[in-house]
């Protein structure tokens, strides 16, 4: 499973043993893979500042992970094709040992072999620098976020009304890759070639009846240039001043001409629109495979990311570990505001191993650490207890601390 319980109890005897029988429960009856999750000494400041600090660590808490889970999305969204891949790229940096941080992790080992970051985040600032620290870079990358995302999708939305426009039938669709210089008669002062489209059951009536439309019409001048399901698109030359009588007629016999000029430079120039626009959005994901030598060895092809999907990379890495940081402070805020001082507890990642198994887990939780807040547990069996001063819904309660981590990004 994808899901995470972080707790924590105090750090006094008789909760370390509680500690223990809780892992042996859990084991024992293969509820869950318990492992302890690291919380420096922070400051702790005052009772005040940690209550402000609580309210403000829950509302970034859900800001950093919809920010996440937004980001994950717009890798899916880039990838489009090699959707298969997506989740090579949700990953975070290092966590394991200090000599890997450079290396990329998947987020459960992230998440279970959790180090705080001493160098981003400097513990021995007061607690609200912290938190601020935190608050702004998150700001950073959804304000990023926000910009190129924007572009890309109106990149996107250009190129699909190209491609709509390529994709129609042949009265809406652009002739831009469909006709030819040849198929005009060009710079003449006399005469013009018109583009008619011909219903398929009319083709015969067509090349029966074209010539006698209108006078001043040039003898076996048609040519069909293309098709579609429902019918053909056929040139027709003729002296200019007889444009008028000739679209007439032939709107009476069901043929329909197309309203059309050729122009080089406008074709030119939407082909090469059409080119940059599907080059662009493809950057985005990915520019080549490069083949890396070194003397006489050759390495495998290393696939060098568009700027886009490497920006998502990166910034989903970095707000991961942020949204897993907070996560960290909100133990031990939590903590020190429900235990007091001097601060004594310790904190425990629980995985629970199915689905199935999560209202057990929680019964055996409640069970070994109701002594905490008696009130509390019997909240939780009586939904109508009210525990006075508590602003949270008693199914949000439980006598120990609790923190849900779900990576389940993408669902």
């Amino acid at each position: 499973m994808s899901e995470f319980w972080l707790i924590s109890a105090p750090g006094d005897k008789e909760n370390l043993q509680a500690l223990e029988r809780m892992n042996t429960v859990t084991s024992k009856s293969n509820l869950s893979y318990n492992t302890k999750f690291a919380i420096p000494d922070f400051k702790v400041g005052t009772l005040d500042s940690l209550v402000g600090l609580s309210d403000e660590l829950g509302k970034l808490d859900t800001f950093a992970e919809s920010l996440i889970k937004r980001m994950a999305q717009s890798v899916v969204e880039v990838m489009e094709d090699a959707k298969g891949k997506v989740q090579e790229n949700l990953l975070a940096s290092g966590g394991l040992k200090e000599k890997m941080k450079c290396l990329k992790i998947d987020l459960t080992s992230f998440v279970t072999h959790f180090e705080w970051d001493m160098a981003k985040y400097p513990a021995k600032q007061p607690l609200v620098m912290v938190v601020d620290t935190l608050a702004k870079q998150l700001a950073q990358i959804e304000t990023d976020l926000k910009s190129r995302t924007a572009a890309y999708n109106t990149l996107k939305t250009n190129l699909e009304n190209l491609e709509k426009r390529s994709m129609g039938n042949l009265f809406t669709r652009t002739l831009s890759d469909i006709v030819s210089k040849e198929d005009f008669v060009l710079d003449s002062e006399y005469l013009i070639t018109l583009l008619v489209i011909v219903p398929k059951p009319n083709y015969a009536q067509w090349q029966k009846t074209y010539e006698s439309l209108s006078d001043m019409v040039v003898p076996r001048s048609t040519k069909l240039i293309a098709e579609d399901n429902d019918g053909g698109l056929f040139t027709v030359t003729l002296f200019r001043k007889v444009i008028d009588d000739f679209k007439t007629k032939a709107r009476e016999n069901k043929f329909t001409v197309r309203e059309f000029t050729y122009d080089e430079k406008e074709i030119k120039r939407e082909r090469e629109e059409m080119t940059r626009l599907l080059s662009d959005k493809k950057q985005q994901y990915q520019t080549s495979c490069v083949a890396l030598k070194k003397g006489s060895s050759t390495f495998p092809d290393h696939m060098v990311k568009g700027p886009l999907l490497r920006w998502l990379k990166v910034n989903f890495s970095e707000a991961f570990i942020a949204w897993i940081h907070i996560k960290a402070l909100r133990v031990f805020v939590e903590s020190v505001l429900r235990y007091g001082l001097p601060v004594n507890f310790q904190a425990v990642l629980l995985q629970p191993h199915k689905k199935s198994s999560t209202k057990r887990l929680r019964e055996v939780l409640n069970s070994v650490f109701k002594h905490l807040d008696e009130v509390a547990a019997a909240s939780i069996l009586d939904a109508s207890v009210e525990i006075p001063g508590l602003q949270l819904n008693n199914q949000d309660y439980f006598p120990y601390v609790y923190f849900h981590i779900d990576l389940s990004l993408l669902d």
